[in-house]
């Protein structure tokens, strides 16, 4: 039985904010779970961590400084 193609780090990344909602199909979580890089994963999910912890600190100033 032949390896299946490893995905592309934008796929990677895709699955990755698909998690961070939280919905995702049974048919794709199959497929990501045979495709996936599991290093690919953690380093996607590091930089979409940072960048959203960064937005909400955007967020926040703006906030209140514009108060």
């Amino acid at each position: 039985m032949s390896e299946p193609d490893r995905a592309s780090f934008v796929a990677t990344l895709r699955a990755v904010l698909w998690s961070f909602i939280g919905v995702r199909k049974r048919r794709d979580y199959q497929q990501d779970s045979t495709t996936l890089n599991p290093v690919a994963v953690v380093v996607a999910g590091l930089i979409a961590g940072v960048i959203f912890v960064l937005s909400l600190v955007f967020v926040v100033h703006w906030v209140t400084a514009s108060s």
